[in-house]
């Protein structure tokens, strides 16, 4: 009843315009043409991450070591709906080589009607040899897991770590040891971790299901050990056998490192899905069906993502495409009107919305910490759709310098709100990700749930062409005139696109224009699990309730 009468409040929201004033038309037009080529890099890169580690090793992994590959398996252990992959490509053009994927896929989907975080090696893929950027990944992935309170999955067909690496695997705090450090982390949090051992566990890869409360393992191709045949052979001169040394049959019956022993993956895949059946957890009551679609076609957003990012056109024209309805209930409305504050619904969700219409003036950093604050007040979790300039503020007269030290000052606390606000909160990059004011808008800095970027977004400290060694002119003449200024120019443009962000995982992944209201909507469905499954546990236990 209160999801109903909040849905028919929110009907009474003023409506957006959404229409494109002729007069803006080019900038559309060029806008959709810059789209059409960002899409074209997006689906080229889909393509080789989704080819795994080639042809050889595909046939080699599925006839040779009959083994399924990691999209079958998630297959047979989700749900049959999408799922939210994490970071697909992640380990692209990186120095030490391409790794797709970062040789694993991560995401969140529901079992058994539940979400839940995913790990899945990838075997074709170096063996499932783990890389510095293996490591990063899947270490988001559970950072994701604790953030939410999302019950996790490990399937595990790993080799090990790559030792020529080892040095950027191994020693530091972010480093591969951080995996069995969030494991117990999550055991305490009684956060439950099912693993299924679905092929090799070599080396530090061993300790992922002794540590997990229940572990599934497979016969004849799942293996437990910290050091294979070879190694042994080389140590001690004795021959023995996978099967022997660390097999589903030893460790299901002599050393109890696993718990459910399984004949093929498909009965694995089952008995995992009947472990997270008996999890006890109260599902989430069905779904917001009844919520309006946009009165603007989602398609358009590949003509609003920004090409030039100091002239864009106004944020409203992109909200009219996101929301319930085309609704929006803003806040502040006349007041520092280059950031856009207020309510509205995304499948049903309420949400506050905190968007950049322009620079973040002295006002405008005011009115998005007073809205902050107001969202977290009312436990409503924050969008920010952010597109922050890519010059350099210039300071030549004192009027000047204190403009842009009280500038300085509100924008410092508004990080502070945005900082310590308790809410959820995703963040969108449409644009560009320039500078200070990109932390006031929640950049991966400052720990959003999730952040994804629309592959034309920018990610630096400043623009290619806004660096102190280029004339404020930014004539392009100039520039090729110089050789070194061209260099500089040039490792900005490469270093600052949306694909070099997300191969180094400082995001979430690349999302086309046209699925972000998709993808907001399941990105609030789990945060609302963990709000709900909250509330339940204080509904049951009296000394949560007091």
């Amino acid at each position: 009843c209160l999801n109903t009468r909040r849905s028919l409040t929110m009907k009474s929201y003023p409506l957006l315009n959404g229409n494109i004033p002729p007069v803006y038309n080019h900038v559309f037009e060029a806008n959709w043409r810059n789209s059409a080529v960002c899409k074209q890099r997006y689906f080229e890169m889909l393509e080789k991450v989704q080819a795994g580690g080639g042809k050889n090793a595909i046939l080699r992994h599925t006839q040779r070591n009959k083994k399924l590959l990691v999209r079958e398996r998630l297959r047979l252990l989700l749900d049959e709906e999408d799922f939210l992959e994490l970071s697909p490509f992640a380990g692209l053009s990186l120095p030490y080589g391409d790794v797709p994927a970062a040789g694993c896929l991560t995401g969140i989907g529901k079992i058994c009607g539940v979400w839940c975080v995913f790990i899945a090696n990838d075997a074709t893929v170096k063996g499932g040899t783990a890389y510095p950027i293996s490591v990063k990944k899947q270490l988001r992935a559970q950072e994701v897991a604790l953030q939410n309170q999302l019950p996790t999955l490990y399937l595990v067909d790993s080799g090990g770590a790559f030792l020529p690496l080892q040095a950027e695997l191994f020693p530091d705090k972010h480093h591969g040891g951080r995996t069995f450090y969030y494991e117990a982390i999550m055991s305490a949090m009684k956060i439950p971790q099912v693993a299924v051992v679905c092929g090799s566990c070599t080396a530090g890869g061993a300790y992922i299901p002794t540590m997990a409360e229940e572990t599934v393992i497979v016969d004849q191709i799942g293996t437990i050990f910290l050091a294979g045949p070879p190694l042994v052979k080389a140590a001690t001169g004795e021959i023995v056998t996978p099967e022997d040394l660390g097999g589903a049959k030893l460790h299901s019956t002599v050393s109890g490192c696993t718990d459910h022993f399984a004949t093929s993956e498909k009965e694995a895949f089952e008995c995992t899905r009947n472990i997270i059946a008996t999890l006890n957890l109260e599902l989430l009551p069905d779904e917001f069906s009844d919520f309006e679609d946009p009165l603007y076609s989602p398609e358009e957003l590949a003509g609003l993502a920004p090409r030039d990012y100091d002239h864009t056109l106004n944020i409203s024209l992109i909200l009219s495409r996101l929301t319930d309805g085309s609704r929006f209930q803003e806040f502040k409305a006349l007041f520092g009107t280059t950031l856009a504050t207020g309510f509205a619904q995304i499948e049903g969700h309420l949400i506050g919305i905190v968007a950049n219409n322009g620079e973040l003036s002295h006002d405008a950093a005011l009115k998005g910490s007073h809205f902050v604050q107001l969202c977290d007040q009312r436990r409503i979790p924050i969008l920010f759709l952010q597109n922050t300039p890519p010059k350099v503020t210039m300071t030549v007269t004192f009027s000047q310098a204190e403009a842009n030290t009280n500038r300085l000052k509100a924008q410092a606390s508004m990080m502070t709100t945005v900082a310590c606000a308790t809410v959820p909160k995703i963040t969108v990059i449409i644009g560009g990700c320039y500078g200070g004011e990109s932390y006031a808008m929640c950049g991966r800095s400052f720990d959003p749930n999730f952040l994804f970027l629309w592959p034309n977004a920018r990610v630096a400290i400043v623009g290619p062409g806004h660096s102190a060694e280029f004339p404020q002119s930014e004539d392009d003449d100039f520039v090729q005139d110089h050789p070194q200024l061209k260099r500089v120019h040039e490792k900005l443009e490469e270093e600052s696109s949306a694909f070099y962000s997300t191969a180094r995982l400082w995001d979430d992944g690349v999302i086309l224009p046209e699925d972000t209201r998709k993808i907001i909507g399941r990105c609030l469905s789990i945060i609302k699990q963990k709000n709900y499954q909250l509330s339940s546990i204080q509904k049951r236990d009296p000394v949560l309730r007091m």
